[in-house]
C-alpha cells in the first residue's frame, strides 16, 4: 500500500467516524444539543424555540450508544446550578415512534443557565447525563 493510499484510507475512516458520531439525533429533524458521558449520549431539542420562560414546554430526545434497562424510563429534570434550585414541576416522559422520547411539562420560571438532567436507567446502574442551556 502506498503512503497516499494509506493516508486516504485513514481520512476516510476519520470521516466515517465523525459521521457516525453525528448520527445521534438525526431523527429529531433539528440540530440537537448533546448530553454525554460514560459512553452514552442523549440528543435533545426543545419543541418550542426559543425556550419559553414561565410557560410549560416539551423536549424530544433520543438515547444513543447504550441500551436502556427493560421496562425503565429515562427521568428528565432541570435545575439552575448558580441559584441552587430546580423546576417546580415533574416531567412525564412518553415514548414516540422511531426511538424518540418526549418529556412533557418542563418549565423554566426565569432566564439564565439551566442544566437539563437525564437519568438514564442501564442494567445495574443509572447514568446521569447533563447539558447546560442558556435561556433568554
Amino acid at each position: 500500500m502506498t503512503r497516499r493510499a494509506s493516508m486516504a484510507g485513514m481520512l476516510a475512516a476519520i470521516a466515517c467516524g465523525a459521521w457516525a458520531a453525528d448520527e445521534c439525533g438525526t431523527v429529531l429533524k433539528a440540530k440537537p444539543s448533546i448530553a454525554e458521558g460514560d459512553g452514552a449520549r442523549i440528543a435533545f431539542v426543545p419543541r418550542s424555540l426559543p425556550v419559553p420562560v414561565g410557560r410549560h414546554f416539551d423536549i424530544d430526545f433520543v438515547v444513543c450508544d447504550v441500551t436502556l434497562r427493560s421496562g425503565a424510563d429515562v427521568v428528565v429534570d432541570a435545575d439552575m446550578p448558580a441559584h441552587r434550585h430546580g423546576m417546580n414541576y415533574r416531567t412525564r416522559v412518553e415514548a414516540m415512534p422511531g426511538g424518540v422520547f418526549r418529556a412533557h411539562g418542563l418549565m423554566f420560571h426565569m432566564p439564565g443557565a439551566w442544566r437539563v438532567i437525564f437519568d438514564v436507567p442501564l442494567e445495574g446502574r443509572t447514568l446521569r447525563l447533563t447539558r447546560v442551556i442558556e435561556v433568554q
